[in-house]
């Protein structure tokens, strides 16, 4: 399976997904129009090891909730991630059975050489 979840109003999704040139090859989920299940998220809890590593810190929520005051454990991490689409860090690439999580400069290197 090669897929990606992306926000199309973002503009780094955009950038990273155009400067790799992934075309038809992957499916394409937007998850503000396509919303993340239960079961998506699940899966990609299993490849990354937590529901902590796939939450965005940055998204403007989590100060307006002040959330960064808050111990959260696994299971807000979920929930926060399934009510909100903003609270996934992205994009998220899979790739058979390896994931990709966010938009760090390490990150995208690392995908690039998978791809390739």
């Amino acid at each position: 399976m090669k897929k990606v979840y992306f926000l199309s109003t973002c503009d780094t999704c955009r950038r990273i997904i155009k400067e790799l040139r992934i075309g038809d090859d992957f499916e394409y989920q937007d998850i503000k129009t396509d919303r993340i299940t239960e079961d998506q998220l699940a899966e990609m809890k299993d490849m990354a090891g937590s529901y902590e590593v796939l939450f965005s810190r940055v998204a403007r929520k989590y100060k307006e909730l002040g959330l960064k005051e808050v111990k959260l454990t696994e299971e807000d991490y979920r929930n926060y991630i399934l009510e909100e689409y903003t609270f996934l860090k992205r994009p998220v690439f899979i790739i058979g059975d390896r994931i990709f999580i966010g938009n760090s400069k390490k990150n995208v290197e690392e995908l690039k050489m998978h791809i390739e």
